[in-house]
């Protein structure tokens, strides 16, 4: 087996100037020195790991995109490591980050609306018609404040702030009369259920 330490041969053919060839230090220590080929080395031992694990949170066509991403955040923070810590729980910590970040960042996925089914509850046309009439006679039930207060809230799409400054009312008055009234509407449509 031949001894490969004294080979300074990085990859594409460019000089590594690190210490490993002349002496035992390891790729953490060199790494957080900012050595030259550290990253070299680093990326020629952990890229097969750091890909590996980002192929199961990334989409396969952006897993080297990411990768790539990784290993820069690991040089701009290399004063941040700790070579008494392990090196590859911290490149899996970044990638971790990075392919949440990159998957933040990624647009939603649209659907056509013609693909999206409407949808149904096994409920006719007839139904809906019956339950809109039912909840038409239970608003006519309650007093006419109340009425109000939920006509303009969920027909006339105000916040309760909007109804209170329509109606020259306090708002606590428009809450309570919103409140007591849906309560109210709620009992009565109950009712009428059963």
């Amino acid at each position: 087996m031949a001894d490969t330490r004294g080979d300074t041969r990085g990859t594409r053919g460019t000089e590594v100037t690190t210490a490993a060839a002349a002496t035992d230090e390891t790729m953490e220590t060199l790494l957080a020195r900012g050595e030259p080929g550290a990253l070299c080395e680093c990326f020629r031992t952990y890229a097969p790991m750091v890909r590996s694990y980002l192929r199961r949170l990334v989409p396969a066509q952006d897993v080297d995109d990411v990768a790539q991403v990784v290993f820069a955040e690991v040089w701009r923070s290399r004063h941040r490591f700790d070579p008494a810590r392990s090196l590859s729980a911290w490149l899996l910590g970044i990638a971790h980050k990075r392919a949440v970040d990159h998957l933040r960042a990624r647009a939603p996925r649209t659907v056509p609306i013609e693909a999206v089914a409407e949808p149904t509850d096994g409920r006719g046309a007839g139904d809906d018609l019956a339950d809109r009439d039912l909840v038409r006679r239970a608003l006519a039930e309650l007093p006419a404040a109340q009425r109000q207060a939920i006509a303009l809230a969920y027909y006339g799409d105000l916040t309760q702030r909007e109804i209170a400054e329509r109606l020259r009312v306090p708002l606590g008055t428009i809450k309570a009369r919103t409140t007591r009234g849906l309560h109210r509407l709620s009992a009565l449509l109950e009712s009428a259920a059963t």
